[in-house]
């Protein structure tokens, strides 16, 4: 299956996911903390030796997936780009992962600060490997030197 259908949709939740990053980033410079200062009130966290107070990493940790759910969705819009001159099913395999990838990365920050629900913190780094995962394939899928490869290897 190429990307024929796939580029426009992995243009179109890029660029949703881009939009929804700036209004999320700009929630948590400028309301998130007032949101939830109660729920983490009189509690500290250990970050890079120092002492902290929780609402403080918290809200770092929201800026964090927002810059990450920023960059993603750009992106993505790059992988759905790229069908478009080289349909495959390695670079749509890329944009799947990266689109799970991040919701999976950014969306577990989001509710593990939201909630307080540590255990969300879990998943984090299930959706960093499909990230990563995602990248090596746009990696593979775009280098030309794969198709040279495809070409020698001929007929089994």
């Amino acid at each position: 299956m190429a990307c024929s259908t796939s580029e426009t949709r992995f243009i179109s939740m890029g660029a949703a996911l881009v939009c929804l990053a700036i209004g999320l980033g700009a929630w948590a410079a400028h309301g998130l903390e007032q949101t939830i200062a109660a729920q983490y009130e009189g509690q500290t966290k250990v970050v890079a030796g120092q002492t902290i107070p929780a609402v403080t990493k918290y809200v770092g940790d929201f800026k964090t997936a927002a810059d990450y759910q920023l960059g993603q969705g750009l992106g993505l819009i790059l992988i759905g780009i790229l069908c478009r001159s080289n349909p495959s099913r390695v670079l749509r395999g890329a944009g799947i992962c990266v689109l799970i990838g991040t919701v999976l990365f950014s969306g577990s920050l989001y509710v593990l600060v939201l909630t307080g629900v540590t255990k969300w913190g879990a998943v984090t780094p299930i959706g960093g490997l499909l990230l990563m995962v995602g990248w090596a394939l746009v990696a593979y899928g775009a280098c030309p030197c794969r198709e040279r490869v495809a070409e020698t290897a001929g007929p089994s």
